[in-house]
C-alpha cells in the first residue's frame, strides 16, 4: 500500500499546527538555508510566513523567487509533507502577524508576543504549492 497522502489529506495535514522547516537556496557556494518558521495555511490557498525585511530567509527568498516547507509530525507513525512553489513577498499585516501568533501561542501569549515584537520591519512571504510530497507510514501499518 502506497504512504503518500491523498490532496485532501495532504492539505489537511498542512493546515494543522506544525511548526514548518522553510529551506531556500543561499546562492553559490553555500548550502541551502534551512530555519524553522511559523505559518498559516488554509487548502487550495498560499502558505503564508512572515519575517523581517532584511532576514537571511527574506534575503534568500526575494533572490531565488521560491522556497520549500516542510511540515512533519514526530509521534508515530510519522507524517510530513513537504511543499515548494514561487514565492511574493508583501507587506506584513498586524492582523495576519497576530492571527499567525495565536495560532502557535494562544491568544494571551500570541497577544503578548505581538505586543513584546513590534512590526518593525516585517513582511509577509505567500508560496503558491506547485509540488508537493508527503507521506503518512501509518497506511503502511493497514
Amino acid at each position: 500500500m502506497s504512504v503518500a497522502m491523498s490532496r485532501p489529506e495532504r492539505e489537511a495535514f498542512l493546515a494543522g499546527v506544525h511548526v514548518g522547516v522553510l529551506t531556500v537556496t543561499a546562492g553559490p557556494d553555500r548550502g541551502p538555508l534551512a530555519t524553522p518558521v511559523w505559518y498559516s495555511y488554509q487548502p487550495g490557498g498560499a502558505i503564508s510566513v512572515t519575517t523581517g525585511s532584511n532576514s537571511s530567509k527574506a534575503r534568500a527568498i526575494v533572490a531565488a523567487g521560491r522556497f520549500s516547507l516542510c511540515a512533519q509530525d514526530e509521534a508515530l507513525p510519522y507524517k510530513y509533507v513537504t511543499v515548494e512553489g514561487p514565492a511574493v513577498i508583501e507587506p506584513s499585516d498586524l492582523a495576519e502577524r497576530t492571527a499567525i501568533a495565536r495560532r502557535y501561542l494562544g491568544i494571551e501569549a500570541g497577544d503578548a508576543w505581538i505586543a513584546a515584537n513590534p512590526d518593525v520591519d516585517d513582511v509577509t512571504i505567500r508560496m503558491t504549492p506547485e509540488h508537493w510530497q508527503s507521506a503518512d507510514f501509518g497506511k503502511a501499518e493497514a
